[in-house]
């Protein structure tokens, strides 16, 4: 590999090489607080390096790209990995995570995430996906001592495998079907004027199947609400956001090759996926009464939102799935981070009773999580509206009006299961247990995403006008 091409994954260098060294550091003198402190550092020093550091090559290897596109999403799951890891300074005390193997799992997985985001071939996909998805079978079951969280990895791991099974074997049969890796050659040379091969199309096939896992679609999502419910909070912050977001992002490059013949075989079978995310994830989210688990059903249905601008593709489609990324991921953040500062001893406050009466009692944090709910739900001027406007227009101009449609009115439905939790937060002013205040380094988090959701709300212009120009292609 030439001195450019290293050069030019810097930001991935300096995300391997910080894993690796608080990873020995760990070993010899397992300090938790500064090696945390040290991996926020370096997932810092990444982002800047991709900010500020324009790469002097676009694609290293025919494999991942280095423009402006990946390192886009380089700074967002870089900046996720050292928020991941400041709501873990007292969480992770009061669980007694083992301080080096914890920082240098969680940089690795956002390394992995960087890799996906910018991955411009089929093995670039495997690799970026299989590099966070091994992380987080690990990160997830990290509290030895908790039943869930080993019950939780073990699911995560066994529908995992699955994935990973059906994403390698469709990804040799595209192959196949087009004697090149490169993702804008694979898909272009898959159509035909009659349509897709019949053997890219069972690749496909295989491939959305795996990616219907790891992105919680309908019906590949059981494993979701049990995995949120068990992971620690900070942990389901990055699955939730990073781990789906990177996913997406691949999927942008990856939908821009694919022909209009190609795209009619393809759409009805998105369509329907998209529908019934949208449909069963709202349904399952009515009847729960775990934040968590709510937030798992939600997130399904969100999917589901992606998937419908995804579909619609053109300029309008694929810069509203961007600037949606960001702004799920703030809220989310957000609300796993109210979650994570709540804890006590590492108990977290899941149950809707435990959330009786705190916002009279923490009106601050209180306040914010229904605002970070109400983001989600798409209620203005939180961000979450101006993301669901982008992604209805979008399919609305690309003439999927049903789907839209239906976007609409399952977001109309969120509303209620958004609200029930922001009832019980102010409608009882007893408080049901003994939750901790939160510390600096939490609130700082629950700052920065309340910001970024408020302004984005307020304020979209420059991100929307950014996610249109960076687009790949």
């Amino acid at each position: 590999m030439s001195g450019l091409e290293l050069y030019a994954l810097l930001p991935l260098l300096i995300l391997v090489f910080g894993s690796t060294f608080v990873l020995m550091v760990g070993a010899w003198k397992p300090a938790r607080r500064p090696l945390l402190l040290i991996g926020v550092l370096t997932a810092a020093s990444a982002a800047i390096a991709a900010a500020c550091w324009p790469a002097p090559l676009d694609e290293v290897a025919k494999m991942f790209s280095c423009g402006p596109y990946a390192r886009f999403f380089t700074v967002l799951w870089s900046l996720a990995a050292g928020m991941t890891l400041l709501l873990s300074l007292r969480y992770g005390e009061d669980r007694r995570f083992p301080g080096g193997e914890y920082t240098s799992l969680v940089l690795f997985a956002a390394a992995g995430m960087c890799l996906l985001s910018s991955a411009s071939s089929l093995i670039g996909i495997f690799l970026g996906l299989e590099s966070f998805t091994l992380v987080l079978y690990i990160l997830i079951a990290i509290d030895k001592n908790c039943a869930l969280g080993t019950e939780a990895g073990l699911k995560y791991l066994v529908m995992g495998i699955v994935a990973t099974g059906l994403l390698s074997f469709g990804i040799a049969l595209i192959y196949t079907a087009t004697g090149t890796f490169h993702l804008p050659e694979a898909m272009t040379a898959l159509g035909t004027e009659a349509g897709m091969r019949p053997l890219g199309l069972l690749g496909w096939g295989m491939m959305l199947t795996a990616i219907g896992f790891k992105a919680s679609l309908v019906p590949f999502h059981l494993w979701t609400p049990d995995v949120y419910q068990g992971a620690p909070a900070p942990v389901t912050a990055l699955l939730s956001t990073g781990a789906k977001g990177s996913l997406l992002a691949a999927l942008i490059v990856v939908m821009q090759g694919v022909p209009a013949p190609s795209m009619a075989d393809l759409a009805p079978v998105l369509w329907v996926l998209a529908v019934l995310s949208m449909l069963v994830g709202s349904l399952c989210a009515l009847r729960q009464t775990n934040i968590k688990r709510m937030l798992a059903y939600s997130s399904v249905v969100h999917m589901g939102y992606v998937l419908t601008a995804l579909l619609a593709g053109g300029s309008a489609g694929f810069s509203a799935v961007v600037f949606y990324l960001v702004v799920y991921t703030v809220a989310n953040f957000g609300a796993f981070g109210i979650i994570t500062s709540f804890a006590i001893q590492g108990q977290e406050p899941q149950d809707y009773a435990d959330l009786a009466g705190l916002g009279y009692h923490h009106p601050r944090r209180g306040a914010a999580l229904a605002f970070f709910l109400l983001s989600l739900a798409g209620v203005p001027p939180a961000a979450g509206f101006i993301g669901k406007f982008g992604i209805f227009y979008a399919a609305i101009e690309a003439g999927y009006l049903g789907l839209a449609l239906f976007g609409v009115l399952a977001s109309i439905l969120s509303i209620y299961y958004y609200l029930r939790p922001i009832i019980v937060l102010f409608m009882a002013d007893e408080r049901s247990a003994c939750l901790h205040r939160g510390v600096i380094e939490e609130h700082g988090v629950l700052a920065f995403c309340l910001a970024a959701t408020l302004m984005l709300g307020l304020y979209p212009g420059p991100l929307l006008d950014l996610a249109i120009a960076i687009l790949p292609g």
